[in-house]
Order: C-alpha cells, then structure tokens, then sequence
C-alpha cells in the first residue's frame, strides 16, 4: 500500500533524512519511532507528498506519488498531532468543513459525517462547538476528520498526546478497528507501549537513517538480555558479591539501584534458578522477586541512547 524508497531531504546543510525505506501493507500498523530530531516528521511529511524529497520515492498503491496535485493523495488520511479543529464550529459543521474540502457534498457528505461521528462515539455531541470538548474528545473528531473520505492510508501522528486513560484506550480501538478495516497506518508516537500493542512492525530512526526494522518482538530478542530479573534486596550493598554475579553463565548484567537488583538473563529459565541459588549461597538476603521481558522501551534506549534530546 505505502513503499517509500530511499528518502533524503537537507535543508542547507542539515540532513533531515538522509535515507529511509519502509514498507506498509494493508491492515498493518507500523511504528515509526526515534528521538527528537531524528527525522520522523520530515519523513512523514514526504510520505504524505507535503514535503518534496530531494532523492528517493514514495510509491502509493504502486504508483510513485507525484506533487501536490496528484490524485494519489485521496487514498492518504492525516492525523496531525497538532489539532487541526474550529473550535467555534460544532462537531458537525467541522467535519462537514472537511469533507467539502475533500470534495464531498450532499447524501454522501451527510453519510460520511454521521459514520464519522458514530465511530468515535460523538453522535451525541455533534451539535455541540468544539470549544467544549474535552481533550480527548477532541482527538477523538481530529481522526472522524481524517476519515470522511474514507483513505486507504492512515498517517497518525501522536494522536493521543494530552488525553486521560479512557480516552486513549478508545482510540486505540478505534485504531484496531481500522486496521481490521484493511487501513494501512503509519502510527508515530513516543510511548513505547502504545507502539507494543498496536504495531505489527517498528522502525526506529535515528539522525535521518534507519536503524532497526522488525517486530516488536523481534527487536527485544536482539537484546543480549532477553529476560529480566528484579530483587527487592534486604541489604542494599552488593559491592562484595555483585561483579561475581555478572560473571554467572547466561547473566548479561546486573544492576543494583536502592534496594532492588535487576539481572539481565539470557533466559529466564536457566538463569534465574542460578542467580537465585547465588544469592542465597553468599547470605544476600533478599524480600521479593519479579520477572519480565524486554520491552520496546528497552530496545529504543539501546539504540538511540539515553543522553536528552532537544528538537
């Protein structure tokens, strides 16, 4: 559905993107992450033909995605996360705006409307002005909106930045909906586990290349530590015992912060009966144990580092 080749884009002598290719098919929902100023924007913006790449391809349903004026777009929806709403407008008349400006009009304007707002659950309060929603709410209509012209190709972009637990659970259903639907969506977004539930695969940029391309589940069995093992210790100090530990066949690391330890395995069956035993056998006393995988966040900060970021 989405096969971008190659894409690079400088703005002087700054490389936004200096080469990215990722592929998106039907009823897939793929992650695009990476760290502020990695070029995730300037790449969606090419995906979306707003931002002309200067080497490289975007291709839509196997066609290479021309200009402004290429009719290719139609097939593309964007949910930006800046909200692109009236608030003095009701629900209605917004996404009414919208879908003239995509060329709808009449039965089929009024059809596409009442199936957008029925789809986020905001039937109830069409006639009501933005102004009073709430901010989930109004994420909610920011994707009815992208909608209306029903795109075989969604761009969201952090659509669920400053909204409450229950909101967000509603959009991604909404997400799954449309995923079920057939929806190609390229999905942006800085928590990991919204990108853990959601996404069949991840790309992880970082200063404008590619960097990994897999599953979220294929990326955490990269990790030399696949498994996870946290001690609640009863005595904090393990500068006598704690360098030994790390030298235990199948242990990757070992960490101790406050009273807990946290071992890195191999895997969790072979290693933590081992590490365990180890603790036990030198008097490390030690009042609770919890285990894990790794997660995506894990594998993010692996890759890109965990120095701070400034756009």
């Amino acid at each position: 559905m989405i096969e971008a080749s190659g894409l690079r884009k400088s703005y002087g002598n700054l490389v936004a993107v200096a080469d990215v290719s990722l592929r998106i098919s039907g009823g897939q929902i793929l992650g695009l992450l990476g760290p502020n100023g990695a070029g995730k924007t300037t790449t969606v913006s090419m995906i979306a033909g707003l931002v002309a790449p200067d080497s490289g391809e975007v291709r839509i349903k196997g066609r290479t995605l021309a200009g402004d004026a290429d009719t290719l777009k139609r097939a593309i929806g964007v949910v930006p996360q800046d909200l692109a709403l009236y608030e003095d407008l009701s629900a209605r008349d917004n996404l009414g705006l919208f879908g003239a400006l995509y060329g709808l009009q009449g039965a089929a304007l009024d059809r596409a409307c009442s199936d957008g707002l029925a789809f986020v659950a905001l039937r109830e309060r069409a006639r009501d002005r933005v102004r009073t929603f709430s901010g989930g709410m109004k994420r909610r209509l920011n994707l009815a909106a992208a909608l209306l012209h029903d795109p075989a190709i969604l761009l969201m972009d952090e659509p669920t930045v400053g909204v409450d637990p229950q909101s967000r659970n509603a959009i991604f259903e909404n997400i799954e909906a449309l995923k079920a639907r057939g929806k190609a969506i390229l999905y942006t977004t800085h928590y990991m586990e919204e990108a853990e539930r959601l996404c069949d695969r991840v790309v992880i940029i970082d200063h404008g290349r590619v960097i990994a391309d897999d599953t979220p589940r294929g990326l955490t069995q990269r990790l030399p530590a696949v498994c996870r093992l946290v001690v609640e210790l009863g005595q904090p100090d393990g500068s006598e015992w704690l360098a030994e530990l790390r030298k235990l066949p199948g242990i990757a690391s070992a960490e101790v912060a406050g009273e807990s330890l946290t071992i890195g395995l191999e895997s969790l069956e072979a290693g933590a009966p081992a590490a365990l035993k180890f603790l036990e056998d030198r008097g490390v006393r030690f009042s609770g144990v919890s285990s894990g995988r790794a997660d995506l966040e894990t594998v993010f900060l692996s890759l890109t580092g965990r120095g701070l970021r400034d756009a």
